[in-house]
């Protein structure tokens, strides 16, 4: 097969020339290999490509795979004066791209790259700086189209081409209901991802367009001469795909310095894949510049430091190693004092406890024994679960407003008591779940006046965003929006409000007062869970024994009886309970799974929100949606759970 560079392995150089090499090649893992599908997925990104074609309707797609018969399918059909393709191909040299829209009419051609992405301007300029370069978060879209752009203009030269990006219209509004569910995915053979277009997509049963198309030719013109940005590259644009396109060709490795960005590459390996001879794209790279052998990687790195914006100042100046920082390079470091931990503090702290091996947490007894002292029996603690999506759900609404599908809700009584009180999922296909979202809430916190507790912002970010929401709506539409209002502002925080019962984030807390070198570089609460639970003996005991579920001590919703929550690894440490979790689709066929869309557990957020995706846009089984959503139940209700075990370890040391 010849080695073309497409349009995919282009936005793939973008992020990083040096990943050329390592794509495709089965002896290194792609960690983010699923990324893309589960991001388009949880977004709706498969139905803004479907719905484009839908503007389109006398356009022809061209199925045919590979290079050569979709070549020559296009060279047909360009042929007609006038015409819409989809998926048209183009090759120039060792350039290939397979065009999403593209519109002829006589000699012009308008090529139209379909993105799920949010627009909330009227045109290219809104894609630029207030000085006319290009905007960075545009970078990666207006480089892929201007890519696209000149591989057509070489490969037809006599046409008149002209670019736009199709993006989701954050000013348009839906003026139809269902128009999401008129796009459904489903399997086809050999495990591909469909969209089947169901019941009117005529132009009146797709009511209003809510995608803009974005003429990019100017940003575009600026991009080929170099103006595009105020530090321009010795290579030119045109030059630059050449040089990465003759290297992919060739299967030559491009060297790139190594950078902080490097955190974040996918080609690295999981210990067990190493022992099955896979390789790490990132070690290679590491060990080709540093010299290093397979050791060196095992000592904690500069770039596992929280929050530290100085990464790449420590990496030009050669210090790669956690050891090797000194106090003064993490920044201005105030004295020790029991008052809270600035950022600098905690970041030293980090450093210190990792390069020392110390397995001792930090803690701030008197700070958090201050804080705990202003909480509001009995205290709840919630947690949501959340999706943005491109194409609306109803009539009225607009693209990639939040959707609040889910939430749990664990109280504990001023005896101490903890149960799972309460939780809410929307599992109805096409439903706006937001007003019967907060309806139930308020139902369920309204009863007395305890402290509320959320872990990070997202809890009070979207109530913020339903509230403006039930403020756009009438009276008519939500009778009970008054009470609904004044119920979100009484907790939560506002450009203008304060509530008086605020929901308090443990973040902060844990932030503020407590460190386990067992968190790494991480506050999440799937970090700060096993930390707590490795270094607290009393949590330990009580966790170990068979007190959770439907009818136990410490009553739960979605667990069976006897569930425990301590177990221990061969080396004795605690196993993260997020593992813990029951296989999505336990005492089911193995034959029945693998027609499943969804075969991996719910164990994060972002697995919650693909979850929530599939019940909504895919063609799921009643056994699949099923199984789901009593996954769904158990992952969220865990988050709870976690909060409130930080909480009792916590009280545990004050008192």
């Amino acid at each position: 097969m010849p080695r073309y560079l497409t349009k995919s392995r282009f936005k793939l150089a973008l992020d990083c020339p040096a990943k050329l090499y390592y794509t495709g090649k089965p002896e290194y893992p792609d960690a983010k290999k699923d990324d893309a599908f589960l991001e388009a997925l949880a977004e709706g990104g498969y139905q803004v490509g479907a719905l484009a074609k839908c503007y389109y309707p006398d356009g022809i797609e061209i199925k045919e795979r590979g290079y050569e018969m979709p070549l020559q399918k296009t060279i047909e059909l360009l042929t007609y004066e006038n015409i819409v393709i989809f998926e048209a191909a183009f090759q120039y040299q060792n350039l290939f791209i397979r065009a999403d829209i593209i519109e002829k009419k006589g000699n012009t051609i308008n090529l139209l790259e379909v993105k799920s992405k949010s627009f909330d301007g009227r045109g290219g300029n809104d894609m630029l700086t207030k000085k006319g370069f290009l905007d960075t978060k545009w970078s990666d879209y207006v480089y892929d189209v201007a890519f696209q752009k000149y591989v057509l203009t070489k490969a037809y030269p006599d046409f008149d081409v002209h670019a736009y990006l199709m993006l989701a219209d954050k000013n348009a509004v839906a003026t139809v209901n269902g128009l999401n569910q008129k796009f459904q995915l489903k399997t086809v053979e050999d495990d591909r991802i469909i969209v089947e277009v169901v019941g009117d997509v005529s132009k009146e049963g797709l009511g209003k367009e809510i995608l803009i198309r974005v003429n990019a030719d100017n940003i575009i013109n600026q991009i080929f001469q170099g103006t595009d940005s105020p530090n321009p590259s010795d290579k030119s644009f045109i030059e630059y795909i050449h040089f990465l396109a003759d290297n992919y060709e060739r299967d030559e490795k491009i060297v790139v310095p190594i950078h902080k960005d490097c955190k974040l590459c996918e080609y690295q390996t999981t210990p067990e894949e190493e022992l099955q001879g896979k390789l790490s794209g990132f070690k290679e790279c590491w060990s080709r510049q540093l010299g290093w052998d397979n050791e060196m990687f095992k000592l904690p790195l500069v770039l596992d430091i929280w929050d530290f914006r100085s990464k790449q100042k420590l990496i030009d100046s050669e210090v790669y190693l956690m050891q090797d920082v000194t106090e003064d390079q993490i920044g201005d470091i105030p004295p020790s004092s029991d008052e809270k931990l600035s950022r600098t503090q905690r970041q030293w702290l980090q450093v210190r406890k990792t390069v020392d091996n110390d397995p001792t947490p930090y803690i701030n007894i008197d700070g958090l024994r201050a804080e705990m002292a202003s909480f509001v029996y009995p205290l709840h603690f919630i947690d949501f679960e959340t999706s943005m999506v491109a194409i609306p759900f109803n009539n009225g609404r607009r693209p990639y407003e939040q959707l609040a599908f889910q939430f749990s809700h664990h109280k504990v009584t001023s005896e101490h008591n903890i149960e799972h009180v309460g939780q809410y999922i929307s599992v109805e296909k096409g439903m706006f779940p937001n007003f019967d979202f907060i309806r139930n809430l308020k139902s369920q916190l309204e009863h007395d006046q305890g402290s509320i507790f959320r872990y990070a912002a997202h809890e009070n970010t979207v109530l913020n965003q339903i509230l403006v929401q039930l403020e756009e709506i009438s009276l008519t539409e939500v009778p009970d929006k008054t009470e609904l209002i004044a119920f979100i502002k009484t907790i939560t925080h506002g450009a203008n409000h304060q509530g008086t019962r605020d929901m308090i984030d443990l973040l902060k807390l844990v932030k503020y007062y407590y460190y386990h070198s067992l968190m790494g570089g991480s506050n999440s609460l799937k970090y700060v869970l096993p930390a707590v639970l490795n270094s607290s003996e009393y949590i330990q005991i009580k966790y170990s024994q068979p007190i959770y579920g439907k009818n136990s001590i410490i009553k739960s919703q979605n667990y069976d009886d006897g569930w425990v929550w301590i177990r221990k690894d061969d080396n004795g440490t605690v196993i993260n309970p997020y593992k813990l979790l029951p296989p999505l689709f336990e005492g089911i066929d193995d034959d029945q799974i693998e027609q499943f869309l969804m075969r991996s557990n719910i164990q994060e957020g972002g697995a919650a929100m693909t979850a929530y995706a599939r019940m909504q846009f895919a063609q799921i089984s009643d056994i699949e949606r099923e199984s789901i959503i009593k996954g769904l139940l158990k992952y969220c209700e865990l988050d709870t759970l976690a909060m409130v075990i930080i909480w009792e370890y916590w009280h545990d040391l004050i008192n």
